[in-house]
């Protein structure tokens, strides 16, 4: 091993030389141009690596891939001792004299990081000089990957990823999640083979592949690629540590783990996290999977000419419940929170336990409108749309049970509070208005004020205004998304808190008030919100109010 030593060039011979000859890179300190090297780490204990780029002005790329540890690392370039920059005569000096003679000197640093992301360094022109790649990881003995390149545009080695990244959850159910990519342009645009590679766990999302396969056993490392007519049949989850009955494989088609993948291994636990590798597909469905359980997806695109990968963004989901009873039970005076998904609908049942002469039903839509019916033991009472809050106060019945059925928006996700009470006087809503809105009065504002108004009731409640400053181009659609009602004055920040007072009016038509809002910045733009607070600490939202002070007094 003490024989003279080349630093690796881009010479093609040469580096087809070294390729093959995998020995030749094995625990050496020399990187070559263009390959992806392996190897390891013992914690606590750094490690160097050298590479020559021989002439000024080159394009460079270095990525430094983690597998199952943060890594610490840092790349620095030295001049090349004269002998050693290609213009002497006469062979090129070992390789140790060459460290030899640079080791003492302190190199410039380029680039450094911290952290278990698979990071780059790119340059379009780099100098020539000896560079240094230091590594060091910290929390435990580990694996990592390295590959530098002078000629990064023509090799990419790593599959490009698309323009949105992400896998997309197409469709979730009890046992079973969908999952959705956009294919990398590596495949689609430069027709390289790719194929890509799911990972499912119930820990964490992973960076790289190499991660997976440090947290996979030799044994599970691999499966094999779903079979034409075997679609959305991934694999058999009984080796994944989920039950599953001893036919369930044949009845459903799975695919058979190879005997390897089968073996059980006794000296240490199973991991629960499976990769399975389904070609060139965009879409597929995990099945096999628990109830009620938050799963981990990672997609990994492999370009199996290079052996190469390039992760998609991972995401996570949680299973459907299995069926459970679907009525929710009110309790007399209690505010019930409730969740309706898109088009969804949910029951609701009111049994007052002593006898009653009057109920009163309070709803608060957070969101868009939802549609209420309640029926008194199978009649029906009432069938309305809800929109903001709503009393509706019905005749009692000796020991009758309500149920309510609460419908929920097309447009998306309904949130609503909902309180049965048989005491009138119980009220955790407060009274509002039929107008939500705020008004400012445009001929009032100046450049450090604006003064806004706003509907009360005959009844004394708490008003609460707020203000936040918001960017020029602040719109409609993004109001309507922050437009929860239900979100009150405890969610807001101290510093954006105008005032509050109590107001009320025996004449409904004067039951307005105004307030000027002072301190503001000029030709800055500010969203106003006031929050009306009943008795029982409940908040509603008016609607919110884009304001704009002046440019110039």
């Amino acid at each position: 091993s003490s024989r003279p030593q080349k630093l690796p060039t881009r010479d093609e011979e040469l580096f087809q030389m070294q390729i093959r000859d995998k020995a030749f890179f094995h625990d050496s300190s020399v990187i070559p141009d263009g390959a992806e090297i392996s190897s390891y780490l013992f914690r606590d204990t750094p490690k160097r690596y050298f590479f020559v780029v021989e002439e000024d002005n080159t394009p460079l790329a270095v990525t430094v891939t983690p597998c199952d540890a943060p890594l610490e690392w840092k790349l620095s370039v030295q001049e090349l001792p004269e002998e050693a920059s290609g213009e002497g005569s006469g062979e090129p000096e070992p390789l140790e004299q060459q460290k030899q003679q640079i080791t003492n000197e302190e190199g410039t640093e380029l680039f450094s990081y911290k952290g278990n992301d698979v990071e780059y360094f790119v340059s379009s022109s780099s100098p020539s000089g000896l560079y240094q790649l230091d590594l060091l990881s910290t929390e435990k003995d580990t694996h990592f990957k390295v590959y530098a390149t002078t000629t990064p545009e023509s090799d990419q080695p790593y599959p490009e990823l698309p323009y949105d990244p992400r896998i997309d959850v197409t469709s979730l159910g009890r046992t079973t999640v969908t999952l959705a990519w956009k294919p990398s342009p590596t495949a689609s645009l430069l027709k390289q083979p790719i194929q890509y590679c799911i990972v499912i766990n119930k820990e964490h999302n992973f960076k790289s592949l190499c991660a997976v396969e440090a947290k996979l056993s030799s044994d599970d490392a691999f499966m094999m690629a779903p079979k034409p007519g075997l679609d959305f049949s991934p694999f058999d989850f009984a080796h994944f540590g989920f039950p599953s009955d001893n036919n369930s494989g044949k009845e459903r088609g799975f695919l058979k783990p190879s005997s390897k993948f089968g073996r059980q291994t006794s000296s240490k636990p199973r991991v629960d996290l499976h990769k399975v590798c389904v070609g060139n597909k965009n879409i597929f469905t995990v099945s096999d999977l628990k109830p009620d359980t938050q799963y981990y997806f990672d997609m990994f695109a492999v370009n199996t000419n290079t052996n190469m990968s390039t992760a998609y963004v991972g995401t996570f989901a949680r299973t459907k419940e299995e069926a459970k009873q679907k009525t929710v039970e009110l309790k007399d005076g209690k505010v019930t929170d409730v969740f309706i998904k898109r088009k969804g609908a949910k029951f609701l049942r009111f049994a007052p336990v002593s006898s009653h002469q009057k109920v009163t039903f309070s709803v608060h839509s957070c969101l868009d409108a939802v549609q209420i019916q309640v029926r008194r033991d199978g009649k029906l009472l009432l069938s309305q749309n809800v929109e903001g809050v709503r009393q509706f106060q019905l005749r009692g019945k000796a020991k009758a049970k309500y149920l309510i059925r609460l419908k929920g928006s097309k447009k998306g996700a309904s949130m609503l509070k909902v309180l049965a009470t048989t005491r009138p006087n119980k009220q955790s809503f407060p009274s509002l208005p039929e107008d939500t809105r705020i008004k400012a009065f445009d001929k009032l504002r100046t450049c450090s004020s604006v003064t806004v108004a706003w509907l009360g009731t005959q009844e004394r409640n708490k008003f609460c205004i707020y203000k936040r400053e918001v960017d020029d181009n602040y719109n409609e659609e993004q109001k309507k998304r922050e437009q929860n009602q239900c979100l009150g004055p405890d969610t807001r920040k101290k510093s954006e808190k105008v005032l509050c007072k109590y107001f009320h009016s025996q004449n409904i038509q004067k039951a307005v008030t105004t307030e000027t809002v002072r301190g503001l910045q000029p030709g800055k733009s500010y969203l106003m919100d006031v929050y009306v607070i009943g008795h029982g600490g409940h908040s509603v939202r008016y609607q919110s109010k884009l304001v704009k002070t002046r440019k110039f007094c």
